[in-house]
């Protein structure tokens, strides 16, 4: 049975539910990474769960060698077309980032927009952070950007309804123990399509003990993509620069 990543990943749906996620903020946050570490022109990038490629193609842009690695052939297929209308030359890898195998060394990982907490084992989960250190250089960075999981406890909307592009989106929200559920309907005449969001909800302190306890050091970290300083009940998101 697929994983619900799997499935939800490569539907025309999701692309429309979140149609938010713009370029701007994408743009944002890789000023902020940048702002923060030292990067040579021509070093080389991967993106752990590129998504349709917002940031790699921004690091591209800026003259860096990326490699950005995703499950979902829908998404990867909008990032490649992204990616050649603008000429730009990215190596698009489809794959479960629980089992690939790349040889190759990096100066930056990044694993981007809550890409991170989807498997339903700790384990699996923190394997990332693993699979991140092993393939920087040495002094390479490694950046996370997931949400502030105290800011989503006191803030999570119950329930929300759009209509986009003639469909109706419901999407129910809820905390079960450590994850936060969403339920999506997508309906349209008279057919309804279900869908499941299941993120573990890990605080700031398990992500940091995590990335320490696979020999990574933290650097900086912020709570948004203006690089404010992170705080525990506001900040809405937590970004962790670290390094090897």
């Amino acid at each position: 049975m697929a994983e619900w990543f799997e499935e939800w990943f490569n539907t025309e749906e999701y692309l429309n539910v979140y149609r938010h996620r713009n370029d701007a903020e994408a743009e944002q946050l890789v000023n902020l990474i940048l702002a923060n570490i030292d990067l040579e022109q021509n070093a080389d990038v991967i993106d752990l769960a590129c998504g349709t490629g917002r940031h790699s193609i921004l690091f591209a842009e800026r003259g860096f060698n990326v490699t950005a690695v995703d499950l979902s052939e829908k998404l990867l297929s909008v990032a490649r077309l992204n990616a050649e209308s603008l000429g730009l030359q990215i190596n698009f890898v489809t794959a479960d980032l629980r089992n690939f195998c790349i040889t190759s060394k990096f100066e930056l990982a990044v694993n981007l927009f809550t890409s991170f907490g989807y498997f339903e084992s700790d384990v699996e989960n923190f394997s990332l952070f693993n699979d991140a250190f092993d393939l920087l250089k040495d002094d390479g960075y490694f950046v996370i950007d997931y949400f502030n999981a105290n800011y989503i406890r006191k803030n999570l909307i119950p329930h929300s309804e759009d209509i986009i592009n003639g469909k109706k989106i419901i999407q129910d929200r809820k905390i079960l123990g450590d994850r936060v559920i969403k339920d999506i309907v997508v309906a349209k005449n008279g057919t309804r399509r279900n869908y499941r969001e299941s993120v573990r909800m890990y605080s700031d302190s398990e992500l940091k003990a995590g990335l320490e306890k696979s020999g990574l050091r933290i650097i900086k970290t912020f709570g948004d993509f203006k690089g404010s300083r992170f705080d525990l009940n506001s900040s809405s998101r937590i970004i962790i620069i670290s390094s090897k």
